[in-house]
């Protein structure tokens, strides 16, 4: 079983807070990515707790994550993911060469209603889709 484990692509997502858009992102690839990809997110400066606006929105669409918890950003995530995702967090993420970064600009959620968040979660959604095509094999 781990060298099932090992094969697998593994994404880390990571935005300051930890509250939002990272959150969403994970929630988005573990639900769509079907348990072909290892998910990690974490924050360089973690909030107390996810965005409610950010859980609303993602529940509209069937996906719980209110028992989510704001993690810090350690070395260790990052050593340990093959591609890592920031969306706005600056250079506060260590960089290890041989790892697939992608900046990802979206707007912060932070402070915002649930719909302004809702075309955020859209617009998440609309790269994981395009994340896992990029990290899985062809359907069947």
């Amino acid at each position: 079983m781990s060298t099932e484990t090992a094969k697998k692509p593994s994404v880390l997502f990571v935005c300051v807070h930890n509250a939002g858009r990272s959150q969403m992102a994970a929630a988005f690839l573990t639900t769509l990515g079907e348990g072909q990809i290892e998910v990690r997110s974490a924050g360089s400066q973690p909030a107390d707790k996810v965005n409610p606006a950010a859980v609303e929105a993602m529940a509209e669409l069937g996906i719980d994550m209110s028992a989510e918890i704001p993690k810090i950003l350690t070395t260790g995530d990052v050593k340990e993911s093959d591609v890592v995702i920031t969306m706005g967090c600056g250079d506060e993420c260590p960089y290890f060469p041989g790892k697939r970064y992608e900046d990802w600009v979206l707007e912060d959620p932070a402070g915002q209603g649930v719909d302004s968040v809702r075309p955020i979660r859209d617009e998440i959604k609309t790269r994981i889709e395009g994340l896992i095509a990029s990290l899985t094999p062809v359907a069947k």
